[in-house]
Parts: structure tokens; C-alpha cells; sequence
């Protein structure tokens, strides 16, 4: 297969599948569902509050994956977050039930075709690769049999009083420029700062910490940091995608350290869905660049914390 069919193969194969994802995003949000918090705000969920994981390595997964499988964690009432190929499932002792259908999830990489390594060592010139996403089906641990008991064993949550002194202690530990004070929050990129209001302004004080975690996210972003583009003002489509960076990240910090998400912005829906409807990745990026903040955020918490927040980033 030469070298631009197979380039085209992948390319198509790729759009596909962003437009499957996207698709399914773009009718949640058009039905007033966001998908970053809507696990958590539906008596359909039975899970505990818990960033999806493998039950076999123990990793969690990542991006647009952590959407995908809280969605099918709410679509069809999974009582725990883990989840395992069918692979994966013999190797432990035990295997999928028959008849049961598992959920679809991608892996991103990226790959170098026969022809362009022979290109490469006839002109000696550095061989081009080519991304592309990969499925793969996993399926909950409670669509199988006969893995071992401490396979899908779900961390207690914090003890009630216990998480808000932890995510005040991770804001101090990420060393951000963080000031209290003012009547609105916001992150200013040029003077590298963040700027929440006062916890008793706030109807609930949860509320103070998760939009503390939303503008970390924009924080995290800057140049010195995970490097992202601020530089969308606001009404634009640039703006629009950072919020739903950060909106993500939050949602992702959150049930990471016990605290339900919320919708911190629910007036940017218009704006994200014009996004989305325009970029077929747009979410796919912003979910992937919101599991990086997330990730630099949460690796400021003590090694023992850490072990429960680690992010796998090979899942897209």
C-alpha cells in the first residue's frame, strides 16, 4: 500500500471515530447533560465518585476515555469504576459473561509506514509518522465472573471535614500565585494569578474549592507550566476552549479528591457546542489538555495521595 493510501486509510479511520465521539457528546450537552458531571448529578448513578481505572494495572484512565466510561458507568447503572479488556479479565482467573457488550474506549499513537521507513534510510532523513486513534473494548468489572475479590475494591472516600483542608493544601503546594479577595474569580495569564472571592460568599463552602480547582486548571496552562494558548479573549472561539479545558480539569480533580463536580459555567454550553460543531477533536484535545492540568495539579499532593490520583496518559 504506498505511502499517501495508507495516510488516507488513517486519516479516514480517524475521522470516524472523532465523529462518533463528538456526535455523542454534541446530543448530551444539546440535552441540557454535561457529560464531566452528569454521572454525579443522576440517582442512575450507582458508582462511587471515582476517576475510572483498570482494573488489572491499577492505572486510570485518561481524556476523552474518563467521559466515555462515566457515561456507561450511568447508561447501565455499574455499581464501581474499574474496568478490564476481555484479555485482561482471563489473565486474572476470570472472564466476561457471555452475551454482555462491552464499551468502547481509544488509545492514541502514532505510527511509521514501511514505505516512509525506506525513504527514511534511502535519504537519510528522519522518518515521518502518523497519528491515529485506536479502539479497543473494555468492560466493567461487573459484567464478569470469577475475578478475584480485591479486583474492583473502591478507596474509601475522604472522612467528612477531611477534603476541603486537603485541596487548600494542594493550592499551597502548587506554589501559584493565589489570592482571596474581590467579587469574582478569574485567572490573569500576563500577571500569573488567580483570584477567588471569599469562602463565605459562597452558598455551599465546597463550592469555594471547586471553582479554586477550575481556575488552577487555567493556571496550569501558563507558559511556564503545561504551556497551553490563553490568549482567546472572551466571546471567542479560543476563550471558549480554555473554559472547557478548565471546566474538565475541575470536574477530573474533583472526583479524584472526593468532591462531586459541578458545573462551575453552564452558561458557556452555547459556546462549547459551536466549538465542538465546528472541530470534530475539540473535544477529544480539550479533554486530553484537561487530564494534563489535572495531572500537574494532583502531583502536587503527598506521595500517599498521589498513588490514588495517578493519570495514565497513553489512553487518549
Amino acid at each position: 500500500m504506498s505511502r499517501h493510501a495508507v495516510r488516507a486509510r488513517a486519516s479516514e479511520s480517524r475521522a470516524n471515530l472523532y465523529d462518533e465521539i463528538t456526535d455523542k457528546i454534541i446530543g448530551e450537552l444539546e440535552a441540557g447533560r454535561v457529560p464531566w458531571v452528569q454521572p454525579w448529578g443522576t440517582a442512575a448513578a450507582k458508582a462511587p465518585l471515582a476517576m475510572p481505572k483498570n482494573a488489572a494495572t491499577g492505572r486510570q484512565y485518561s481524556g476523552i476515555n474518563v467521559l466515555i466510561l462515566w457515561g456507561a458507568v450511568v447508561a447501565h447503572g455499574y455499581p464501581g469504576q474499574s474496568w478490564l479488556t476481555f484479555r485482561q479479565a482471563l489473565s486474572l482467573g476470570g472472564n466476561v459473561r457471555k452475551g454482555e457488550h462491552g464499551t468502547t474506549v481509544v488509545y492514541a499513537d502514532r505510527f511509521v509506514p514501511d514505505d516512509e521507513k525506506k525513504r527514511a534510510r534511502e535519504t537519510g532523513e528522519e522518518a515521518a509518522t502518523i497519528p491515529f486513534l485506536k479502539r479497543f473494548t473494555v468492560f466493567n468489572a461487573a459484567q464478569c465472573d470469577g475475578l478475584p475479590n480485591d479486583v474492583a475494591i473502591v478507596a474509601p472516600p475522604p472522612p467528612p471535614g477531611l477534603i476541603e483542608p486537603r485541596v487548600e493544601a494542594l493550592i499551597r503546594a502548587t506554589g501559584v500565585d493565589f489570592r482571596i479577595g474581590g467579587n469574582r474569580a478569574y485567572y490573569a495569564p500576563d500577571a500569573d494569578f488567580v483570584m477567588v472571592p471569599p469562602p463565605h460568599v459562597y452558598f455551599e463552602p465546597i463550592n469555594w474549592h471547586r471553582t479554586a480547582l477550575h481556575e488552577l486548571g487555567h493556571a496550569a496552562g501558563h507558559a511556564s507550566r503545561l504551556g497551553r494558548d490563553l490568549t482567546g479573549t472572551f466571546g471567542t472561539k479560543k476563550y471558549a476552549f480554555e473554559e472547557l479545558v478548565a471546566e474538565m480539569n475541575a470536574a477530573f480533580c474533583c472526583a479524584s479528591l472526593g468532591i462531586v463536580p459541578t458545573v462551575r459555567h453552564a452558561d458557556y454550553i452555547g459556546s462549547w457546542l459551536d466549538v465542538i460543531r465546528e472541530d470534530n477533536r475539540a473535544v477529544v484535545r480539550a479533554a486530553s489538555q484537561a487530564s494534563k492540568a489535572a495531572d500537574w495539579i494532583l502531583g502536587f499532593l503527598p506521595p500517599d495521595d498521589q498513588a490514588q490520583c495517578v493519570i495514565d496518559r497513553r489512553a487518549a
